[in-house]
């Protein structure tokens, strides 16, 4: 009585690889990808909900189900994309994640398992955010730190003012522990603002011929072609702003993190939990 489900699984398992070997590959990932798994698994869940809802005594709930947490979740991405903390890719594959993940009829069981994946989305997205950083730091590491010293010097007001308001609830805090962690927390954030930007700035920019550009690179600063501008945008460049580029001999563009990978980590621990039987209530 779990095929249903068990297809879902298997339908995301085999499109997030695809998205993550070409997010890998290419540092995108196709519209192609994230649209056609939404097309599949709403489709199974019409064609499902046709043949068996009559005889469960659903009806069409599973479909509805899917069309829902599509909703959901095409509102949450949107949300992540203009915050600029997900790219376009990213955005579109939560989209289709939103079609996938609702595998009970009932909406309160499905609202719970999706904040429990939001919650291990975040959790092992910070986890990935790390080890990836301090890869990075490790193969650049000379030029890393030349970058750091320079953004160190350039925010000095930033790191006495953290280090004076972190001291003032270090002493505060005294009787109470929690506040100190809050002055650690304080004291800390600087050096991983910085050390993100200069991360960003030694590691993350790349020198490429226009040929190689593809729509929605990122440009790391504007370009002047001829009379125009090209102004860096976070909706990436245009197939008319390639052609225009291709007047140039190189352009500066910004690469992202590839992220795709905790979009799989994340769903293969939600489906350990799921068919473990484990209470998703007692986890949030």
């Amino acid at each position: 009585f779990m095929f249903h489900i068990i297809f879902l699984v298997v339908l995301a398992l085999v499109w997030m690889s695809f998205a993550v070997i070409q997010d890998l590959k290419k540092r995108e990932i196709a519209n192609w990808v994230n649209f056609s798994l939404i097309i599949f698994a709403l489709g199974f869940r019409f064609f499902y909900s046709l043949f068996n809802g009559v005889e469960d005594g659903m009806g069409f709930n599973f479909f509805f189900q899917g069309l829902i947490g599509l909703g959901i979740f095409f509102i949450l991405g949107n949300l992540l994309y203009y915050c600029r903390m997900f790219a376009g890719g990213d955005a579109k594959l939560l989209f289709a994640l939103g079609a996938i993940l609702p595998f009970s009829y009932s909406f309160l069981v499905n609202l719970n398992l999706f904040i429990l994946f939001f919650i291990l989305f975040l959790f092992s997205g910070a986890v990935y955010g790390l080890f990836f950083s301090g890869a990075l730091i490790s193969i650049h590491f000379k030029k890393f730190k030349k970058e750091f010293v320079k953004q160190f010097k350039q925010n000095k007001t930033i790191f006495i003012l953290s280090l004076f308001l972190a001291l003032f609830f270090i002493i505060l805090g005294v009787s109470d522990s929690l506040i100190i962690y809050l002055g650690i927390l304080i004291f800390i954030l600087p050096y991983f603002y910085l050390s993100a930007k200069s991360i960003d700035e030694v590691c993350m920019i790349k020198k490429i011929f226009p040929r190689d550009l593809t729509e929605g690179d990122w440009l790391y600063k504007d370009v002047k072609v001829g009379n125009r501008i090209i102004k860096k945008s976070w909706d990436g460049l245009t197939k008319e702003e390639i052609k225009l580029l291709n007047k140039k001999k190189y352009v500066f563009v910004r690469h992202g993190v590839p992220f795709s990978p905790v979009f799989l980590i994340s769903f293969l621990i939600l489906i350990y939990f799921y068919f473990k039987g484990i209470d998703f209530l007692k986890l949030i």
